[in-house]
């Protein structure tokens, strides 16, 4: 036990060492309070006058700088004066000496264009005597002209006149030859015209009938039995009377004023009923049925792939299609020759086969051949309606430019003649 005597009281009490050790623990940290506390007051004294030695001496070295730069400014400044002095200088010296050169090219301008002065009236004298003479000869030229354009303007009226007369008599011969055609197709019945391209077809065959279709058999069929009849049935035979082909031809036509328009397909099952109920081989439809379908009207069509061997041909190819299966059928008569010979011998049925394949080649290539052929004729057709097309557009465009002609002559005059031409308009009204 330790005893303790108190400073205020005087009085002495004891403790033990905890509470001995306690009591010193509380006096050390008061004093280690009240000596950092000090420190800390010494720290910020000193920290304090450091920073204002550093703003101390930094403001120094500030002035000191800023004291620089202005000796270096000045002296810049003065340096610049100098030289901008010295190029001012320079400068009012180039200028004085460029004036002078000025002045001397303005003298040498002026003596060029006192010289160029006598020269232009020179040559304003001489352009004068030049147009002068110009215009004595154009007088005489346009005096000239005048005769020629009264001679030409009378031969024109003479040639424009005959033209004129020729073209209105081809014109009203035109004319009334549309009237007469228009006037007979209103009076024809539907009948009717269907019955004229029948007689067509038929005139068109008599025509070759004694030269070209001497064996052949080329009539109306007549025979309605079964409740339906082609136009015309034609069949031709050998000498030996083997039947070399036969069609069944159906003729179709349509007036510009039918109300109901049919087409060409509407008669292809009849057609092919008719063929096979008068056992012909070929049908053929001709026919001007749909007058604007171009599938038509590219010559010979074949219809084979609706109806079998069935084609639609336009009226001139009515001689063509018949010709065309006629020279096929012949290429292929002697195969049919030689089919009846195997059948009389009872030839092996492998060789009746390869006859019957090189038969269907044969005529196939003919076909195509003859098809090529048709086709280039009909381009060259086509060709020659364009041409004979633009030639009659010509024709009939010629009276619009003899009219021109006949305008820009009357139009011919002395006053467009010497329109922005002042000199040869004055001569002119000197004249009159």
């Amino acid at each position: 036990m330790n005893e303790i005597i108190c400073p205020h009281c005087h009085k002495a009490f004891k403790v033990d060492e905890a509470g001995y050790a306690d009591i010193l623990k509380q006096v050390r940290d008061h004093q280690f309070e009240e000596e950092l506390h000090n420190r800390l007051a010494l720290a910020e004294k000193d920290k304090q006058s450091a920073i204002q030695i550093a703003e101390a001496k930094v403001r120094e070295a500030l002035q000191e700088q800023l004291a620089q730069k202005e000796t270096a400014l000045i002296q810049l400044k003065s340096e610049k004066e100098a030289e901008l002095a010295q190029k001012l200088a320079q400068k009012e010296t180039e200028v004085a000496q460029l004036k002078a050169e000025k002045t001397n090219e303005l003298t040498q301008l002026k003596a060029q264009l006192d010289n160029a002065e006598v020269a232009k009236k020179l040559a304003i004298t001489e352009a004068v005597q030049k147009i002068e003479k110009e215009r004595d000869n154009l007088l005489n030229e346009v005096k000239t002209k005048e005769l020629e354009k009264q001679n030409l303007e009378s031969t024109l009226v003479q040639e424009y006149t005959a033209k004129l007369q020729s073209k209105e008599e081809i014109i009203k011969y035109k004319e009334e030859e549309i009237a007469r055609v228009k006037d007979m197709k209103a009076k024809l019945s539907t009948k009717m015209i269907g019955e004229t391209l029948e007689q067509h077809c038929e005139t068109e065959f008599n025509k070759l009938r004694a030269t070209a279709f001497q064996n052949a058999y080329f009539e109306k069929d007549n025979d309605a039995r079964s409740g339906s009849k082609g136009d015309f049935i034609y069949k031709e035979t050998d000498e030996a009377g083997n039947e070399i082909i036969s069609i069944m031809f159906e003729m179709k036509n349509e007036g510009d004023e039918t109300a109901t328009k049919k087409k060409n397909e509407d008669f292809f099952k009849e057609l092919d009923k008719d063929r096979n109920e008068k056992k012909c081989e070929y049908a053929v439809l001709v026919t001007m049925l749909e007058a604007e379908s171009e599938y038509y009207n590219t010559g010979i069509v074949d219809v084979s792939h609706k109806y079998p061997k069935m084609y639609v041909v336009r009226p001139q190819f009515f001689i063509p299609i018949i010709t065309l299966l006629r020279n096929a059928a012949m290429n292929s008569l002697k195969y049919k020759a030689e089919l009846a010979l195997v059948r009389n011998q009872n030839i092996d049925i492998t060789n009746f086969e390869e006859k019957i394949n090189q038969f269907k080649e044969g005529f196939a290539r003919n076909y195509d051949l003859a098809s090529r052929k048709f086709q280039t004729a009909i381009a060259e057709i086509d060709k020659t309606i364009i041409h004979l097309q633009k030639t009659k557009e010509a024709l009939l465009s010629s009276d619009n430019n003899l009219r021109l002609a006949n305008q820009k002559a009357e139009d011919l005059t002395i006053k467009k003649l010497t329109h922005g031409n002042p000199t040869m308009k004055a001569k002119f009204d000197e004249l009159k």
